[in-house]
């Protein structure tokens, strides 16, 4: 996994650097202007624009502004520096790299306050290319003054925008945007992505991003306890176990799906499904007797058992929980939620099995709306639980909006986890998984294509199938969710977003782990 960092852990990452490594400041810029150009280069390939402007805040952002100015003008290119400052206000490196852009003869026009840009304003017309060098890491708010009215020249202009680090106007510590902020075609972060680069909305204004080494020593990265981390399919891949020769199906464990209700019998049918392709060695799907047999004509591969109704609703009644922990008695997992029912006789049946069943489960959709204001029922078990909410469902199960959830993922999903036990994987965009104690982790898959119903389920099954296959809990919810997005991308990329179904999830789960295998394979070349 990589690292994503905040402001103050990249700032302690310079620091051990100048401070504790003795790498001057100077050459860290340095190296920073200079990968900005080298990413450009391989950015732009055989199109490179013939004219630039460079434009410079006061700050160390600025200063790397002044790297890249002198080295595209030693290249030939028309080039114009902005610096948004006056040149007294320069400290340190920063001063250093605008001396020798201006000694080259890097043509500098100082903007320092609203009336000098009331008379540039039209500055930035005409150019092919404007690099974002006006504010990094260091910026806490929204852009104020006529600092907007130049993002919002930047962004009007018609060029190509390279932003340096990350586009002026966000911050390095969260998705927010608050106020006008630079629309960036590329943008060029150094040592570590930063978490505006991956969380939204703040990730739509960055393009496309180059993380770059400008000589940060990788201990110092290291070093950081609590970064948000980010899944790759390197480390997906590693966690595959092969499979020997001397094997059976209850090697690759059984798994138990409690799920469907009248109306909703293709989630358990989709659950099943995401189980079976997971590699369960064995998989029964367990839903009322009132749909018994329409989710049994739709399931050849897993073994489908009848429950007990409950007397309204059709879902799983009260005399179904023994009967359910009689099954529960010959498998290593459960999951339980999907299409259930939410009657008040199903919730208190399914509130029962989830506090009684003594295996690792999985709950989703009415499974989590059965916990609504019993979050205790959770950690009744000492078995792990992973809750799969989206964030209507965690909105519920927290007791805020919707819109909080979404305001602050991260944070809601570190405080469902903290207050159950249970490890969280708040699905949507960017989806987030927390533990009650560890670093929260974002996966990178999926698309907005697979905002349509059953996909849930399929992560239901997949997830529960790798903790049958004895899969650490978070080793098995990382995999099934990056899995399960990689899936939703092929399928866009088949089939188009609009006409994605949960269906195809599955249908291009096998191409995923072929995918991940020749992963391993390559790197085992290598």
């Amino acid at each position: 996994m990589i690292k994503i960092l905040n402001t103050a852990q990249i700032q302690g990452c310079d620091r051990a650097a100048i401070d504790d490594y003795g790498i001057p400041g100077l050459l860290l810029m340095e190296n920073a202007g200079t990968q900005v150009v080298e990413a450009m280069e391989e950015f732009f390939e055989t199109d490179a624009p013939g004219s630039v402007a460079v434009c410079c805040g006061k700050g160390n952002n600025g200063g790397d502004g002044f790297v890249v100015a002198r080295h595209l003008y030693n290249l030939g290119l028309d080039v114009h520096a902005y610096l948004f400052a006056s040149a007294k206000q320069l400290q340190g490196s920063a001063a250093a790299q605008h001396a020798m852009a201006q000694a080259l003869g890097v043509p500098i026009t100082e903007i320092p306050d609203a009336d000098a840009w009331d008379a540039h304003y039209a500055a930035l017309e005409g150019y092919d290319c404007i690099v974002d060098a006006l504010f990094g890491t260091g910026i806490t708010g929204g852009l104020r003054g006529h600092h907007g009215e130049v993002v919002d020249a930047i962004n009007a202009a018609g060029a190509a925008v390279v932003a340096v680090d990350l586009p002026s106007g966000l911050s390095a510590d969260s998705g927010d945007v608050e106020g006008p902020v630079v629309d960036a075609d590329l943008t060029v972060t150094f040592a570590a992505a930063k978490l505006c680069h991956v969380l939204p909305p703040a990730e739509d204004y960055c393009g496309e991003i180059y993380v770059v080494d400008i000589g940060i020593p990788e201990a110092s990265i290291a070093a950081i306890d609590d970064p948000v981390l980010m899944l790759t399919p390197e480390y997906c891949a590693d966690l595959l176990v092969p499979r020997a020769s001397d094997t059976h199906k209850g090697t690759y464990g059984r798994v138990l799906v409690v799920a469907g209700s009248p109306g909703t019998t293709g989630a358990a049918v989709l659950s099943a499904r995401g189980a079976l392709r997971g590699g369960a060695g064995l998989v029964t799907v367990a839903s009322p007797s009132s749909v018994y047999p329409i989710v049994a004509g739709q399931i050849t591969e897993a073994l489908v058992r009848p429950l007990t109704c409950a007397a309204e609703g059709g879902g799983i009644g009260l005399n179904a929980v023994e009967e359910v922990l009689e099954l529960v008695g010959s498998t290593d997992v459960l999951a339980i939620g999907p299409g259930v029912g939410t009657s008040s006789e199903t919730a208190e049946a399914v509130r029962q099995i989830i506090s009684q069943a003594g295996v690792p489960t999985v709950i989703d959709a009415d499974g989590l709306n059965a916990l609504v204001g019993s979050l205790d029922r959770i950690s009744e078990s000492a078995e792990p639980r992973i809750l799969t909410p989206h964030p209507g469902e965690m909105a519920r199960l927290l007791g805020c909006s919707t819109g909080d959830v979404q305001g602050d993922r991260l944070a809601s999903a570190r405080r469902l986890a903290a207050e159950t036990g249970a490890l969280v994987v708040l699905k949507g965009h960017r989806t987030v998984l927390a533990q009650p104690v560890g670093p929260l982790v974002v996966n990178p898959t999926g698309n907005p294509g697979m905002a349509t119903g059953g996909s849930g389920d399929v992560l239901t099954g997949l997830v529960a199938a790798f903790l049958a296959q004895r899969m650490e809990p978070a080793a098995a919810a990382e995999l099934g969710v990056f899995i399960h997005g990689a899936a939703g991308d092929l399928a866009a990329d088949e089939l188009g977003e609009v006409a994605l179904i949960a269906g195809d999830l599955v249908d291009l789960l096998p191409d995923v782990f072929l995918s991940l295998q020749a992963e391993l394979d390559e790197d085992e070349d290598f």
